[in-house]
C-alpha cells in the first residue's frame, strides 16, 4: 500500500502551490522532494500533499489541523514553523509568546500522534531560521525566534521526532556565498537554498526511503 507524506509549514512550504490542485507541491523544496520521490516509487507513487499556507502561525495550524492533517491521515509527516510567530512582532506588534508558541506546537504533535498512524519516528520539525538580510534589517529578530527554536528542538527530544537544524546549516553555507544567494530577503529561500533544504531534508529521513 502507498503511503502518505504530508508537508505543512507556512509560505516557505506553500512556496506558490495552486490551492486549487490538491496534488500541487509549489515551487520549493516540497516539490524538490516530491520529483526525487516519484521517481524513486514510480511503480508504487506515494501520496505527497503540500498544505503550507503563506503566513501561518502555530495557532493557523491548529485551526486547520483536523482538514490539513489529521483526515489526511498521514503516515510521514513533516513540519516547518515558526517564522511568522516571530515576524508579525515585528511589523504588526501582535507577538506570540514563548510559552503560546510551545503549547501550540505541543497541541499539533500530541494530536497528530494521538489520532492517526503516524509515528514520532516519521515526523520531522524543520526549524525555522532567519539571515540578517538585509544587512542590519533583521539581526535583532533572534531575540524572538532563538527561543522558539529551542522549543521545537525540544519538542523533537521530548516527542521523539527527528530534528533539522536549518540555522547552523545556512550559517555555514554563508561561509562560501553571501547571505543573500541563499535567502533574499532574508526569510524566503532563493532557489539554491529551497535545494539546500531539500537535500537536508532527505538526508535526515533517507532511512525510511528507498533509493
Amino acid at each position: 500500500m502507498s503511503k502518505t507524506l504530508l508537508f505543512q509549514g507556512d509560505s516557505i512550504t506553500d512556496c506558490g502551490r495552486n490551492r486549487e490542485n490538491f496534488s500541487d507541491t509549489g515551487k520549493g523544496y516540497v516539490h524538490l522532494l516530491a520529483s526525487r520521490l516519484d521517481l524513486a516509487y514510480v511503480e508504487n507513487p506515494m501520496r505527497i500533499w503540500n498544505r503550507g499556507i503563506s503566513g501561518n502561525r502555530t495557532k493557523d495550524l491548529l485551526a486547520r489541523w483536523q482538514e490539513d492533517c489529521l483526515d489526511l491521515k498521514p503516515d510521514i509527516l513533516s513540519i516547518y514553523i515558526g517564522v511568522n510567530n516571530t515576524w508579525r512582532r515585528y511589523d504588526s506588534d501582535d507577538p506570540t509568546p514563548t510559552k503560546i508558541f510551545e503549547s501550540e506546537l505541543n497541541d499539533l504533535l500530541t494530536r497528530t500522534f494521538e489520532q492517526t498512524d503516524c509515528t514520532p519516528a516519521h515526523s520531522i520539525l524543520i526549524e525555522p531560521f532567519l539571515l540578517d538580510v538585509p544587512k542590519g534589517e533583521k539581526a535583532h529578530w533572534m531575540e524572538d525566534l532563538g527561543p522558539k527554536q529551542a522549543v521545537i528542538r525540544k519538542a523533537a527530544t521530548t516527542f521523539g521526532t527527528r530534528f533539522l537544524p536549518l540555522q547552523e546549516i545556512f550559517n555555514q553555507v554563508c561561509h562560501s556565498a553571501p547571505p543573500s544567494t541563499w535567502v533574499p530577503d532574508g526569510v524566503h529561500p532563493s532557489r539554491a537554498g529551497h535545494q539546500l533544504i531539500a537535500d537536508a531534508w532527505m538526508d535526515e529521513m533517507k532511512d525510511i526511503f528507498k533509493g
